[in-house]
């Protein structure tokens, strides 16, 4: 007899153990957990907060994550998914070019909510060496990438020099986007980061480039 016998036999029987939990909320409950992160601190948060801004049980996140570290974990690494896909970022031909063609506006508000999380998390990178991994691949990496990208079509165009310092210049407009937001408590518009692309970023990639 097949466990479909058994089940036509005793349709009161009740389901088996083990089964899957739905996650069809988790999406929704990472990203309430992000909000709240981002707004409290990683100190300041807690389960119930997240409960409540998903409109969720509390017992229903804790079925999921057994403890608050375990939820951030998850919910910096879900940020990942919504970065730039490496294999269709602009290609115009130019450097600024294809640093201006990133600027959009989505771009710009998904940054700063990212460093607004980075700024929640700080507390809790010092102590926690598989969140500050967790942090460097979801928040600083994927614009890194996304940069190493451009950078290396300049140098292949013969655009800029090839022993310019590629990693150095991939962290210049992230650094000056993070000073702008966490320090001087300015928000950042597509203004500033053209701004910054053309008076610090090029010529920086230019100063080892020879005439073309």
């Amino acid at each position: 007899m097949t466990q479909l016998d058994l089940d036509v036999d005793h349709p009161q029987a009740k389901p088996r153990l083990g089964r899957k939990r739905d996650q069809t909320r988790d999406p929704e409950i990472l990203d309430a957990a992000l909000e709240v992160l981002a707004e409290t601190g990683y100190d300041g948060m807690t389960i119930e907060m997240v409960a409540a801004r998903a409109k969720a049980g509390k017992a229903t996140l804790y079925r999921r994550w057994a403890s608050k570290p375990e939820l951030v974990l998850d919910a910096v690494a879900c940020m990942k998914a919504r970065d730039l896909d490496l294999d269709s970022l602009p290609d115009t031909g130019t450097l600024r070019g294809d640093l201006v063609a990133m600027v959009k506006a989505p771009t710009i508000q998904e940054g700063e909510r990212k460093l607004k999380v980075m700024a929640g998390i700080v507390s809790m990178i010092a102590r926690d060496p598989e969140l500050a991994a967790a942090a460097q691949e979801a928040l600083v990496e994927p614009r890194a990438a996304a940069n190493r990208v451009v950078f290396r079509r300049a140098i292949e165009r013969g655009e800029i020099s090839a022993d310019v310092d590629v990693e150095t210049l991939c962290t210049i407009g992230p650094a000056m986007i993070a000073y702008r937001v966490l320090m001087l408590r300015k928000p950042v518009d597509r203004a500033f980061i053209i701004g910054t692309i053309d008076q610090i970023i090029l010529p920086a990639a230019m100063r080892a480039t020879g005439p073309t």
